[in-house]
């Protein structure tokens, strides 16, 4: 509920407290009076509407919008979950909003600071507004459906639905691209494996490259130092007057020498010791000697060997590169980088590790993509169970809203009006697998069509107010606003949408504030309250202003007879008045 509404510095309204009550309260007044703007404001207070720097009355350092809730007992619970405030049926809540000239703005709950969008919250929780823009949206099936769903407390099970066919949309976007990519894919897995084949057939392995090259040195040049080793054998031990023979007689000699002069023991000694080393090394190098017979199967084996290893070595040990020493993990790839450099096979063997990397990563892929086609499945059969679901309540809502809608069409005139639901499967939509749309007939005789084709402007404001007559029967918001709801309609049906107007504001945890150009409406509120601009001053000193102010006896008579007569009000305008409010409490 409603109690009161303060606005101040917004456009021409320097000033107005309005105190609302239960049932029905009206707003009537002259075209360009600023009905709208008590609406406006109050939208703009909600979040409902953007908050606009220009709207600040000249000269105003601030505007300022604020309203007075008494919330219903389930609302109160939201509310205080939303704003963490200690609320129960009954409490006053206190909502403001400040708009700035810098175009900032602030909202607040009892003092409190909260967002925008937390003020829209509430908004929802709230009130329920209704302007001219409604009858055009209630055109469009979109919002046919979302009003069904609405009515029926389907939005959790349709925002269900809207988060698998998000999801499905997402994996199947996924899937594409691999599709995508497959036929690449599979080139690249043919191609690395070619490389890991023809790299493991060779079984290359670290250090085996420089071993080999220096055997195929001392391979390629057998004869060379079989003659060199001969040669030098010779001069040490086997020829005449041979290195060893020699030393061996001077050895002998300084034995003798020591035998007199202890002090020639220690060189003796030590021409001993090299004789006999020399004699050592002279048997070895005839072993060598020996041992270096060619053996052409062993250098084939070797040069092939190697050409082997040279071929890979061209092929792949271009594909890595080393990294710069100042990158990060320096030391592990500074010595890789040496050992490629000492051993380029080690480079063959980097790039046969990397192969497998990739070989993995690509055959991921592929389970990847099979893997998805699981989850794709997966979710489409969610979402058709949703789908399904959905689409069996949303029928059984239309068959059970339809009908009721039909009874308030007929209090409000349309006795014979026939409203049907049309249900046309979609394959692609958030909102659900099925499309809905309010079919109508409003004269016997006709065929259903869609309200679009069919409804006038009149028509159109009774089946608003008659699913909004349905829908405030379920739903908790005790607050609802109807922006001009007369549009379009004439003075003899205006009794009839003025008595259900009334009639849905009846109770005490029931509200609606109506604007409206017509009599008959006004006279069934039970608050009436005109809207009038009062211009002060003179000259340049003029100044424009707004005020709201109830009306009640005689002053609300003159009211409605003036809307009835426009300025020559006459005893007998006055006295259909009289009888408009007579009818109306009646």
């Amino acid at each position: 509920m409603l109690r009161q509404l303060h606005i101040a510095n917004l456009a021409v309204i320097a000033d107005a407290t309005i105190d609302l009550g239960p049932g029905l309260n009206v707003f009537t007044g002259q075209t360009g009076a600023g009905k709208s703007l008590i609406i406006g404001a109050f939208e703009t207070l909600l979040g409902l509407r953007r908050a606009k720097s220009q709207a600040i009355r000249p000269g105003a350092d601030q505007a300022r919008i604020s309203a007075v809730f008494h919330p219903a007992a389930s609302v109160a619970a939201e509310l205080s979950t939303l704003f963490d405030l200690e609320m129960s049926a009954g409490d006053e809540l206190l909502l403001t909003r400040k708009l700035f000239p810098t175009g900032r703005s602030s909202c607040a709950v009892n003092g409190q600071p909260v967002t925008a969008p937390m003020m829209a919250r509430a908004a929802e929780l709230l009130v329920d507004i209704h302007g001219q823009h409604d009858h055009q949206l209630l055109l469009k099936p979109a919002r046919q459906l979302e009003l069904l769903d609405g009515f029926g407390d389907l939005r959790d099970l349709r925002d269900q639905y809207g988060h698998q066919y998000a999801a499905l949309r997402e994996l199947r976007q996924q899937h594409a691209e691999l599709e995508t990519t497959r036929t690449l894919r599979a080139q690249q897995v043919d191609l690395f494996e070619f490389q890991a084949d023809e790299i493991d057939a060779v079984e290359p392995t670290a250090g085996e490259f420089p071993e080999l090259q220096a055997r195929a040195a001392v391979l390629g040049s057998m004869q060379h130092l079989k003659q060199d080793a001969a040669a030098c054998y010779a001069a040490l031990y086997d020829a005449e007057g041979s290195v060893v023979e020699r030393l061996q007689q001077i050895a002998a000699t300084l034995i003798d020498v020591a035998e007199l002069d202890a002090n020639a023991a220690e060189f003796t000694e030590q021409v001993r010791t090299a004789t006999l080393t020399l004699q050592e090394a002279a048997y070895e190098l005839s072993r060598y000697e020996q041992r270096l017979d060619h053996d052409p199967e062993e250098a084939a084996e070797v040069d092939a060997r190697l050409n082997a290893l040279n071929r890979l070595i061209s092929k792949y040990a271009r594909h890595v590169t080393p990294l710069p020493p100042e990158t990060s993990e320096a030391s592990a790839d500074n010595s890789s980088s040496a050992a490629h450099e000492v051993d380029p096979l080690a480079a063959v063997l980097t790039y046969r590790t990397h192969l497998g990397k990739q070989l993995d990563e690509l055959r991921g892929q592929s389970h990847d993509a099979d893997a998805l086609d699981q989850r794709i499945a997966d979710v489409a059969r969610q979402l058709e169970t949703l789908g399904q679901q959905l689409t069996r309540k949303r029928k059984a809502v239309a068959k059970k809203l339809l009908p009721q809608v039909q009874q308030h069409l007929a209090e409000l005139g349309m006795t014979e009006a026939k409203l049907e639901a049309r249900f046309v499967p979609v394959d692609d939509s958030a909102s659900g697998p099925d499309a809905f749309e309010i079919l109508a007939c409003t004269n016997p005789g006709q065929s259903t069509r869609p309200l679009r084709e069919i409804a006038s402007g009149g028509e159109l404001s009774r089946v608003m107010l008659a699913l909004k007559s349905v829908r405030q029967a379920d739903a908790g918001i005790s607050v609802l606003v109807f922006d001009e709801v007369d549009a379009n309609i004439g003075g003899r049906l205006g009794s009839v949408i003025g008595d259900k107007l009334r009639t849905l504001a009846r109770g005490d945890q029931h509200q609606v504030l109506c604007i409206t150009h017509l009599p008959q409406i006004a006279a069934f509120g039970h608050q009436h309250f005109r809207i009038a601009k009062c211009v002060a001053g003179r000259g340049q000193g003029k100044s424009t202003t707004t005020v709201v102010e109830p009306l009640t006896g005689k002053s609300r008579i003159d009211e409605l007879a003036e809307m009835m007569a426009g300025q020559k009000v006459t005893p007998t305008t006055k006295k259909q008045a009289r009888e408009l409010l007579s009818a109306a409490a009646g």
